[in-house]
């Protein structure tokens, strides 16, 4: 029996470049935000429970397990963000030569970093 010869998958085909990269990471990043929202309404059903209840969801957050989490999706949240800042202005009609789609794409990934490490820096400043 000879194989039969089937058409591949693009990404099994093409080396991945910044633009389906951030593409992929972008559509990752509203998965991770959507799960990391249950986090977000634990906490809060916790906080309106009781403050046994409460204390303990804050022990969570606060362990390397939970601070891991947060940091993540703080990632995801500002990803997220400058990605889709970023598809307004091709929605606009901007942004669509090469050069600059390269340039933004690697100003995202920038912004989404530093504005990852400040508000987790102030975060852990606020809480002590």
């Amino acid at each position: 029996m000879t194989p039969v010869e089937r058409p591949l998958s693009p990404f099994l085909i093409y080396k991945p470049q910044l633009t389906s990269v951030l593409s992929f990471s972008h559509r990752a990043t509203g998965v991770a935000l959507s799960l990391g929202t249950l986090l977000l309404v634990w906490w809060l059903v916790a906080a309106a429970t009781s403050e046994e209840v409460f204390g303990a969801a804050q022990w969570f957050l606060g362990s390397w397990l939970g601070l891991l989490l947060l940091l993540g999706w703080s990632f995801a949240f500002f990803f997220h963000l400058c990605n889709g800042i970023r598809h307004l202005f091709w929605d606009a009609g901007f942004g669509f030569e090469l050069h600059t789609a390269y340039a933004s794409g690697w100003t995202v990934v920038a912004a989404s970093v530093a504005l990852t490490v400040i508000a987790f820096a102030a975060g852990l400043a606020v809480r002590g």
